[in-house]
């Protein structure tokens, strides 16, 4: 699988990342089926949280004996278990110290804040606790993981290494407000909901369902690669055009289908890049239809 460099952090990661939100009620066996499959399928980068469930646990099980093969991130800020404000200093100090534990590992490779808002990342106090983090060789880098005005603060900080946001053919808020300053920066760039919840695939959709705006979205933006059933598959099209947007590192994708990343794999095997008017006329649309409420999704 295509590796990328990974901003300046000296990593090279797979253009398609593991992401750790979708096993959070899966087996043991199943994610250690899942898991193994898309590392040999190529993948080097897997993304998980503390607050998704027992995600942490699973991968750190799953990973014995493979733990050198991936870069390894999670993200800090949700103390589901913990006493005390997310954001207070002790706790947040004491949920990466846990992430840790449940990952068995001693070090991960990027911590990222998890959707801080620009009032508290101003106060300092939780980039400090990262930071403190990474000295302690608890972690080789830190990152922001959000979007919108608040990812806007935390990249123009200049304190991170990574930044990991919401980024699709119906959320693009992020190609002109924060990728760019991201990149310029020097930061690793990772793609969140690359596929916008493949959507587009759904008649209809409650409206408290994760994918809801996404939904909503694409039925204003009618894309006519999405219409046309002789054009170039539609998911290929749409997590290329994702992996097309310039500083993009990495996309990660959730699934809990030990087969997918395989799936997956075989989609990029002819490259990674979307053709230039493709991606011209979804950019065109997209600032055509959307409107300045279309900000970038959670």
């Amino acid at each position: 699988m295509e590796r990328r460099a990974f901003g300046n952090t000296g990593m090279n990661v797979s253009i398609l990342g593991f992401g750790g939100s979708e096993i959070r009620d899966s087996d043991q066996a199943t994610v250690n089926r899942l898991l193994h499959s898309a590392l040999d399928a190529g993948l080097n980068m897997i993304d998980t949280a503390e607050c998704y469930g027992s995600s942490e646990e699973l991968i750190g099980q799953a990973l014995k004996g493979r733990r050198s093969e991936a870069y390894l991130f999670t993200k800090c800020g949700h103390a589901d278990g913990i006493a005390g404000h997310n954001w207070d200093p002790k706790v947040l100090a004491g949920t990466i110290d846990r992430s840790l534990k449940r990952l068995q590992v001693d070090n991960v490779d990027v911590i990222h804040l998890h959707s801080c808002s620009a009032e508290i990342l101003r106060q300092g106090d939780v980039i400090e606790v990262l930071q403190r983090a990474k000295e302690a060789g608890k972690t080789r880098f830190i990152g922001y993981s959000g979007d919108a005005d608040d990812a806007y603060a935390a990249v123009q900080s200049g304190v991170f290494d990574s930044f990991q946001t919401s980024l699709n053919i119906a959320d693009q808020q992020s190609i002109e407000l924060t990728i760019p300053v991201a990149a310029q920066r020097g930061m690793g760039i990772i793609a969140k909901r690359p596929i916008a919840n493949v959507a587009w695939k759904h008649e209809t959709m409650e409206k408290d369902h994760y994918g809801f705006p996404y939904w909503e979205r694409l039925k204003k933006l009618q894309y006519e690669f999405l219409q046309d059933t002789d054009a170039e598959s539609d998911v290929e099209q749409a997590l290329k055009f994702t992996l097309s947007v310039p500083g993009v590192a990495t996309a990660i994708v959730g699934t809990n289908n030990p087969n997918r990343w395989q799936q997956n794999a075989s989609l990029l095997a002819g490259g990674s890049a979307l053709s230039q008017p493709a991606y011209e006329a979804i950019r065109a649309r997209w600032k055509e239809i959307s409107s300045e409420d279309w900000i970038g999704q959670i």
